[in-house]
């Protein structure tokens, strides 16, 4: 499963998300371990994120 990362990589002081990606600083650095559910979880989140970013 392929990183979400988009390759712009800053922290939002605010929602501690990327403003890339959208993850977490946790989520971002245990990606490369996560097995494939818990990295599905992730990008679940990450819908949800999104979306919330595109209201905002």
């Amino acid at each position: 499963m392929a990183s979400p990362c988009t390759g712009v990589c800053r922290i939002d002081p605010c929602t501690g998300w990327c403003e890339g990606c959208v993850r977490t600083l946790d989520e971002i650095a245990v990606w490369r371990t996560a097995s494939s559910a818990q990295r599905q979880a992730i990008l679940d989140d990450l819908l949800a994120r999104q979306a919330l970013v595109r209201l905002g």
